[in-house]
């Protein structure tokens, strides 16, 4: 029995694909990064379950919040780390106290997926910049659920007049 296990967890580690930070900018473009990256999950697939506050634990650890922001500097704040697909900071209105507030849709993707025990033995493989992507909302569902559609279009190309029709 016990060969037979060590057989099966073999095969399913040489089958996993590692996704490091290197392979990814060998990409340039924003799709073929989108492919590398993709996982095809489902959704409703648990991933803490229960466990769930240990998740939340992990991302409002200091640790966690130096290497979200040590990838955000060097990803320039960009989606996927593309140059001009810079994540905007949107400011809302707090209705509770009527001030202005900075938010971001700004997400640091783990390209791995990480584990319960990982996050409760603090695996510094959770923290390594090799295995973090900068990334927002939209592309980090994509990514995760593998519909391409959900992708945003991107920055749009400005021509002359093109916002002025009659002086086309």
């Amino acid at each position: 029995m016990h060969s037979m296990l060590c057989e099966h967890t073999a095969v399913l580690v040489t089958k996993m694909k590692i996704r490091t930070y290197s392979e990814l900018i060998m990409y340039d473009s924003f799709l073929d990064r989108f492919k590398y990256l993709k996982l095809d999950g489902q959704v409703g697939n648990d991933t803490f379950g229960f466990d769930r506050y240990l998740n939340q634990v992990f991302y409002n650890s200091i640790e966690w919040q130096r290497a979200r922001d040590n990838v955000i500097l060097r990803d320039n704040g960009c989606d996927l780390g593309i140059e001009g697909r810079e994540i905007e900071t949107v400011y809302d209105l707090n209705s509770r106290n009527k001030r202005r507030r900075k938010t971001s849709n700004l997400i640091i993707h783990h390209m791995n997926p990480i584990s319960i025990e990982d996050v409760k033995n603090r695996n510094p493989i959770i923290f390594n910049p090799e295995f973090l992507i900068t990334t927002v909302l939209r592309t980090h569902n994509a990514i995760h659920y593998g519909n391409v559609d959900n992708l945003s279009a991107g920055p749009i190309e400005r021509k002359i007049n093109d916002t002025i029709p009659w002086r086309r």
